[in-house]
């Protein structure tokens, strides 16, 4: 149990600006109840800061980083900059600098709002997605530029190391829950890089002989869990493959704006951060409406990683039930809520006063 943990704030762009004050607010008090007292360190790096300066993070902007124990992050992104430049300046940079090999993406049914599947029943699974190389690699390059003969080359990179410990750690991860690993894979058609993916997979899955283990291709996986998503418990996949799942299994829950995600460092050398998986919705900004619940899920799963494992606990069971009970449940949930309507039902639950 960390008793007085450093936690750097990044809000970032957009709703993230909306969203990160309360939730810190509101996670803040239900520590200093607990007696823990977290430092909090606010760094306003953010697109705005990037047009001003021609940066996202400053010189020794990681080293500051590295002295926190984890990161709660908003969202990144503005129309007047490429989503390559500003998830490559900042996001990637981090997740690579620091390691955050596991990118974890619990999935789960919430009371009180309304899930886009007829007769869905309720459902509980986490996509383990590998989060440094594979697809994401950034391994490429263009010659002979908007001409016809133009030739572009992005090359995937899947070390055996990379692949190991992300199929060790979801192992691990489905011997606590279910017990079911399905691993997302194109073997059929990848016939090097998904060959080996279920090669280590096949090796690891040895060494645990009480999990299940399955691979199912890709295209497959996605029917699948559009049927019927509460039949999987933990998915393991590649950096594009679980990209790509984890959104769409947002959509299930009702709202990309209620998934939350950790990018995870597992042996806790270097910090974790911690992320809602919507973006920045210029659309909506400045209208008070974007759902916090992301971004309180994503401190429950923070807290839990830093050993609060009590107050991750009730910090859940508050958002679970200040949904069942309609309150903040905002429009993208199909409620009326607002962004501080909905922080303050949480707050309720919690008996923790919030403005």
């Amino acid at each position: 149990m960390t008793t007085s943990p450093r936690i750097a704030v990044i809000a970032g762009d957009g709703i993230g600006r909306e969203v990160v004050p309360p939730v810190v607010e509101l996670v803040d008090t239900l520590l200093r109840h607990d007696g823990v007292t977290a430092r909090w360190t606010t760094l306003d790096w953010s697109t705005e800061r990037y047009l001003a300066t021609g940066e996202y993070i400053p010189p020794g902007g990681l080293e500051l980083l590295a002295g926190h124990d984890a990161i709660l992050l908003g969202a990144v992104g503005d129309p007047r900059v490429p989503d390559a430049v500003s998830l490559g300046d900042l996001l990637l940079r981090i997740r690579r600098h620091f390691d955050q090999f596991v990118n974890l993406r619990p999935l789960s049914s919430l009371p009180g709002v309304t899930m886009p599947l007829r007769d869905g029943a309720p459902f509980d699974l986490v996509v383990v997605r590998e989060n440094t190389e594979g697809e994401y690699a950034d391994i490429g390059g263009r010659v002979h530029a908007g001409r016809p003969q133009e030739v572009v080359v992005q090359t995937s990179v899947f070390t055996r190391a990379g692949v190991e410990r992300l199929l060790r750690f979801s192992f691990q991860l489905a011997a606590r829950r279910r017990g079911v690993v399905t691993s997302a894979t194109k073997s059929n058609a990848l016939r090097h890089s998904m060959v080996f993916w279920e090669e280590v997979a096949a090796d690891v899955a040895k060494d645990f002989p009480g999990v299940e283990y399955r691979h199912v291709h890709i295209d497959a996986l996605a029917a699948a869990l559009v049927r019927d998503p509460s039949r999987f418990d933990v998915i393991a996949s590649s950096n594009l493959f679980g990209d790509i799942l984890a959104d769409l299994g947002a959509v299930l829950m009702g709202s990309i704006g209620a998934a939350p995600s950790g990018n995870i460092n597992p042996d806790r050398s270097q910090p974790s951060m911690f992320e809602p998986v919507h973006g920045s919705a210029p659309d909506i900004v400045g209208r008070g409406i974007a759902s916090p619940v992301g971004q309180l899920l994503s401190a429950v799963l923070m807290l839990d990683h830093l050993g609060l494992a009590d107050q991750a606990r009730r910090l859940d069971g508050a958002v679970r039930a200040a949904l069942a009970s309609g309150d903040a449940v905002t429009p993208d949930l199909g409620g009326t809520a607002d962004t501080g309507g909905a922080c303050r039902a949480v707050a309720r639950v919690l008996g923790a006063p919030v403005p």
